[in-house]
């Protein structure tokens, strides 16, 4: 994951974020992340979930994922990641747990997808559950940008490829308890193998409007959290922004949890 060593060396802390997702000024989803942080350990959950109008009106969504490791003299070190999903009245869950450059899966329920759709070792290996992957880059810090990052989530697998546009101060960026400037980053997307619903001409189409993500620094560490994100797509403009970030001690408690 390359984060930087400077970014490993953690307190016994708990980082508490929510994100708001608006589709054309319209409330969309919500994102909770947890992340704890113990020395050489992380354990960080996500909740994903529709709300306002879209939840009104759509198919019931949602998702939780998980992601755990520890870090190095190398950087970051991840042992496993999870994700379980419910759309509709549809439950998935999937584990990948990572060991000598292996990814070991588990899915429930079980899945075997058709040999056209099947992802072959080649193109599992060295690939990320999402949350994960998404971790190696705001573990990187100022080094975010510039990278393709390997996605899997059980059943596609994706390059996500980030590139630097530039930056912006934050008082312009408008991201309160920033420090510094932002990096501002276009992502855009690559299908490797896998499962998808939408048809190729479709997804590239999208792959011609890229997100812009802006990662800020809000704590005291070299880490850089998404900050906010735009995206143009036949559906209006998807905006992204953060509602609170909080961070605290961990007990005695969590902070043994973590070590076991």
């Amino acid at each position: 994951m390359g984060a930087p060593v400077a970014a490993s060396a953690q307190d016994a802390r708990q980082v508490d974020i929510a994100y708001e997702i608006t589709f054309a000024g319209l409330s969309g989803f919500r994102i909770d992340v947890t992340a704890k942080f113990n020395g050489a350990n992380y354990d960080v959950e996500s909740r994903t979930f529709k709300e306002g109008l879209l939840r009104a009106v759509t198919m019931h969504y949602d998702g939780r994922n998980r992601a755990w490791g520890g870090f190095s003299t190398q950087g970051a070190r991840p042992a496993a990641g999870s994700l379980s999903i419910v759309v509709g009245d549809k439950p998935r869950t999937w584990i990948a747990q990572y060991g000598g450059g292996t990814m070991q899966e588990q899915h429930n329920p079980a899945y075997k997808p058709s040999p056209q759709n099947t992802i072959s070792d080649e193109q599992r290996r060295g690939s990320l559950d999402p949350l994960s992957a998404a971790l190696s880059v705001g573990m990187a810090g100022d080094a975010a940008c510039d990278r393709t990052v390997q996605t899997n989530d059980g059943k596609r697998r994706i390059d996500v490829i980030i590139r630097k546009v530039g930056t912006e101060p934050a008082a312009k960026a408008g991201v309160p308890g920033a420090q510094g400037d932002l990096l501002i980053c276009e992502i855009s997307t690559k299908r490797i193998a896998g499962e998808f619903d939408e048809a190729p001409k479709e997804a590239e189409a999208e792959r011609d409007r890229p997100m812009r993500v802006w990662f800020a620094r809000l704590d005291q560490t070299q880490m850089r959290y998404p900050a906010k994100l735009e995206a143009h797509t036949g559906f209006g403009t998807i905006r992204g922004r953060i509602l609170s970030f909080r961070e605290r001690p961990l007990t005695p408690d969590e902070s043994q949890a973590m070590r076991k």
